[in-house]
């Protein structure tokens, strides 16, 4: 209602009211002056890095987000230093900052065990993969919903995106395996809840489509180590190792990526009124990146950096 009356946008809205929030009143009536802002030195540079990273508490704001007007309350209170909005955005750039969405690491996460496997495991599988010329295949599995998936897009302002939905809760699973090697993408839908039965079953077509050795590298899902998954490893141990990735480390695990990719491409702020046009979406997105290695070989940048390490 503020923006409307006053004829401005709900943004410039929020500017002043997180003024008000970090200087009060004084804030909203202060006249900025006009003209080039001046320079920060070197060191008050370093210093304003070390505030940001620690947080806005730390100086003294409420919350734990930073936004561009308490930045411009802080550099002003701290160094008597002016910036507008465009000139603090082209600052932050150049001090190696950007805007961007805070992500969860779970808490349980075993760092020593996190190195051990970058340090110690990952090149023991390196070395027995270049021994016997195996597939070194990174596993995992990914749900998409019937009732469709969201991501940010642009709109005009105060015109919200809106997309149909069935709302059926419902969705076509998938199983995928992508080797570090050649960027070879295994993939297969299954209807129903994921299983060992049906992990198995993945794995026999994988089996039956190879030849050389595999090397399985897999997260810590129940149904992995199940007793019928152990018996058909055992059984096939010939042919396939398995290598566990540390507790709560997704980021260890390129194809989490592909499944991003996936659905930005095929199915984020889409319609599918019926389930079929759901596995008919999906399954022509698993094709796409099946005939795509080169795309697939470009996910695998944090154990690429090990190697020029």
């Amino acid at each position: 209602m503020v923006a409307q009356v006053l004829k401005v946008s709900k943004e410039a809205v929020r500017q002043w009211l997180n003024v008000y929030l970090s200087s009060g009143i004084k804030g909203l009536l202060d006249k900025h002056r006009s003209g080039r802002p001046s320079k920060l030195t070197k060191s008050q540079r370093k210093e304003l890095c070390k505030l940001i990273k620690d947080g806005p508490g730390k100086s003294g704001f409420p919350g734990a987000c930073w936004r561009s007007p308490m930045i411009q309350h802080l550099i002003k209170e701290r160094f008597n230093v002016f910036y507008s909005a465009k000139y603090l955005s082209e600052l932050l750039k150049s001090l190696g900052f950007s805007f961007q969405k805070a992500k969860f690491v779970a808490s349980k996460q075993n760092k020593e065990k996190r190195q051990e496997w970058l340090e110690r495991q990952w090149p023991e599988i390196l070395k027995r993969a270049g021994k016997v010329n195996a597939y070194v295949l990174f596993g995992d599995e990914c749900s998409f919903p019937q009732w469709g998936t969201l991501s940010y897009t642009w709109a005009p302002i105060g015109q919200q995106p809106v997309i149909e939905t069935t709302g059926k809760r419902k969705g076509y699973k998938v199983f995928g395996l992508i080797d570090y090697f050649t960027g070879r993408f295994f993939s297969k839908g299954v209807e129903g809840r994921l299983n060992g039965e049906c992990y198995i079953e993945f794995l026999k077509e994988v089996l039956k489509n190879t030849r050389k050795p595999i090397i399985l590298i897999q997260d810590g899902a129940p149904y992995h180590k199940g007793a019928v998954v152990k018996d058909f490893i055992k059984k096939h141990e010939k042919r396939i190792s398995v290598y566990n990735l540390p507790s709560y480390s997704p980021d260890y695990n390129p194809i989490e990526m592909l499944w991003k990719k996936i659905k930005e491409k095929g199915t984020h702020l889409q319609y599918f009124p019926t389930f079929e046009d759901l596995v008919g979406k999906v399954n022509e997105m698993l094709v796409k990146f099946e005939n795509a290695p080169k795309e697939i070989l470009n996910l695998f940048g944090l154990y690429d950096e090990l190697l020029d390490a």
